[in-house]
């Protein structure tokens, strides 16, 4: 394959091109000379590839369905309608999702869990598939989940390098072109230095390694909702944390091109005693991406993180009112899924409503997207909010 090269200085810290040395000869002035920088050329197999998926996922109008969610968390919303948590409910519900006629006008890929990468409809036809005729891109959560961060105040890290590049290997040859690793920032517990920098690393590690395999990295820093500090709050972390991801991406010669982003958005916590409006979330959060995300990065890809149906569409669309240096959208989970699967109920009988009340939430996110969405006309249901404290999945 044809592939972009980029520059990586092979040279101690000593040695950037641009320094200086001092050097003394005998009976003669000191002179100024300049070190001689060793330049080596890496070209990725795949970066043309990556930089194409990154591209036809940050397409205009159009955003991520995330059903990545493990079997326990997936176990969690069949519970909420009646339904047990055995593989034949996980695999009904998903193919209600997966192939919802003319899904792909408005998604643009699917971030989907490894056992339904693997899967089929009850038919026989492998759900890649299915996501292919829609040119919906195949994506795959990577990471191991969030264990304890030892030396911490309470805090998390992100579990999952050991074996994710021949992981990431077959992933790709079963037909995944992106992947996700989310870890999370608490501000209640600080942040601590320690958990931030441990969150930019494994994020930085992930998105080479996925790269280095042919995945798109998504790479999601959530700094979770809990909390009930003001928005300025959320900012500052926000600023601190991007800041650090970017520099830890750099450092590991991650191409920013082949990237998508997917933060929250930078709204107060969720036991602030003041809602913040969409137009102030919305100049929050695009004030710093603008300082600390480089334009190279095609898309940011939103999570909703506990947001409303309609929160999290109205606070995108705020986002969309003028131009922005990349394609900002959507990669909700609970926020385009919560009244499909109260209008399923596990009913064979319900599919079509719940697949059109899936396009429902679809169409107003790229409405969103594109900075046309209004609120008119949507249910009670989808104002409700989905905050979960210290949400695991």
């Amino acid at each position: 394959m044809a592939c972009a090269s980029f520059v990586k200085l092979n040279a101690p810290s000593s040695q950037w091109i641009g320094q200086h040395s001092f050097s003394q000869r005998a009976g003669s002035s000191t002179r100024l000379s300049t070190r001689r920088v060793s330049v080596a050329i890496r070209a990725g197999a795949y970066t043309d590839e990556l930089v194409q998926t990154a591209k036809s996922i940050a397409s205009p109008g159009r955003g991520i369905l995330a059903i990545d969610e493990s079997n326990a968390t997936c176990g969690k919303r069949l519970a909420s309608i009646g339904l047990d948590n055995t593989e034949t409910n996980r695999q009904a519900y998903r193919q209600l999702l997966l192939t919802t006629p003319g899904l792909g006008e408005y998604i643009s890929g699917a971030i989907l869990f490894e056992e339904t990468l693997y899967q089929s409809t009850t038919d026989g036809k492998k759900f890649v598939d299915c996501l292919r005729e829609e040119k919906i891109v195949p994506g795959i959560k990577v990471d191991k989940g969030l264990v304890p961060l030892p030396g911490s105040n309470n805090e998390s890290w992100c579990q999952g390098l050991d074996g994710l590049a021949s992981r990431s290997a077959e992933y790709y040859k079963q037909g995944a072109r992106f992947a996700k690793w989310r870890t999370v920032v608490s501000i209640p517990s600080g942040p601590s230095a320690l958990a931030v920098k441990e969150a930019a690393w494994g994020l930085a590690r992930y998105a080479a390694i996925s790269q280095d395999n042919g995945l798109v990295p998504i790479v999601e820093p959530e700094i979770l909702l809990d909390g009930d500090h003001p928005i300025e709050r959320t900012r500052e972390v926000a600023e601190k944390v991007w800041s650090e991801v970017f520099f830890y991406l750099a450092e590991n010669n991650v191409v920013f091109e082949g990237i998508l982003l997917k933060p929250s958005m930078v709204t107060p916590g969720a036991e602030h005693k003041e809602k913040a409006s969409p137009e102030t979330i919305a100049n929050y959060t695009l004030t710093v991406l603008k300082r600390r995300v480089p334009p190279a990065v095609p898309g940011i890809m939103f999570l909703s993180g506990g947001q409303s149906e309609v929160e999290a569409t109205l606070n995108l669309n705020a986002m969309n009112q003028s131009p922005n240096p990349w394609h900002v959208s959507f990669s909700y989970a609970r926020a385009l899924q919560n009244t499909v699967l109260k209008t399923w109920q596990g009913r064979p009988e319900n599919v079509e409503a719940a697949q059109k009340a899936l396009l429902v939430r679809a169409k107003a996110n790229s409405l969103a997207q594109l900075g046309r969405y209004s609120a008119e006309g949507e249910s009670e249901e989808a104002k409700k909010g989905m905050f979960v404290k210290g949400y695991t999945y």
